[in-house]
């Protein structure tokens, strides 16, 4: 009889043991997804993920082209999100809902967290147009122009003192006619009688040429 009852004892166990399911493992609070739709038509995901300093993910596909961007904060710092966190993210989408881009807003808290600190706000850390990552580049330097290259350049004889001219010697003159016509007359005057001066200065000096 005890072999009996021990056996009706056991299968009356593993029939319990078959009955009992195991119970799904809770999702943290902290670990939402939520899809959206911007007011540009951008199909968007919101997830979040971690633990005391949680970090948001957003996802958007637009026409082909895809953006997205990161999101940090401590929302555990409202009192209303640990009482309700399923509202605090629904709130938060409701605020991406509104503008164009998804990642437009550099920081957000609900409007359940009117009196929360800032360090309750979900910040932007990161976005794949990577303006929150990287610096803007230096302005480069204005290319000189062909311009003024070329009157930089000293100009071939610019400066240099003009030559002085050479000092020309005049060349002596032939004697003028007048003076050939005194020096006839006197031969004349010397050699000639008197009556004759005026046709010896004239055959004097017709020779003397």
């Amino acid at each position: 009889m005890r072999a009996a009852a021990f056996l009706v004892l056991l299968a009356l166990c593993c029939l319990g043991a078959e009955g009992q399911k195991p119970k799904p493992k809770k999702r943290s609070h902290a670990e939402e997804k939520i899809v959206f739709q911007t007011k540009g038509k951008d199909s968007c995901t919101m997830a979040t993920s971690g633990h005391g300093e949680i970090k948001l993910r957003v996802d958007c596909k637009s026409q082909g082209k895809a953006y997205w961007c990161e999101y940090t904060g401590k929302p555990s710092f409202c009192r209303n999100f640990n009482n309700n966190p399923k509202l605090y993210w629904t709130q938060i989408s409701l605020e991406l809902k509104k503008v164009t881009n998804a990642c437009e807003p550099k920081a957000m808290k609900p409007s359940m967290c009117p009196k929360a600190p800032a360090d309750a706000e979900m910040k932007q850390v990161a976005t794949s147009s990577g303006a929150t990552l990287q610096a803007k580049p230096a302005p480069k330097a204005p290319a000189v122009a062909p311009k003024q290259i070329k009157e930089a350049q000293p100009v071939p004889g610019k400066g240099k003192k003009p030559a002085k001219p050479k000092p020309t010697t005049a060349s002596p003159g032939k004697p003028t006619e007048s003076a050939s016509e005194d020096k006839a007359m006197k031969l004349a005057q010397e050699h000639c009688w008197e009556s004759l001066h005026g046709f010896c200065s004239y055959l004097i000096g017709f020779f003397a040429r």
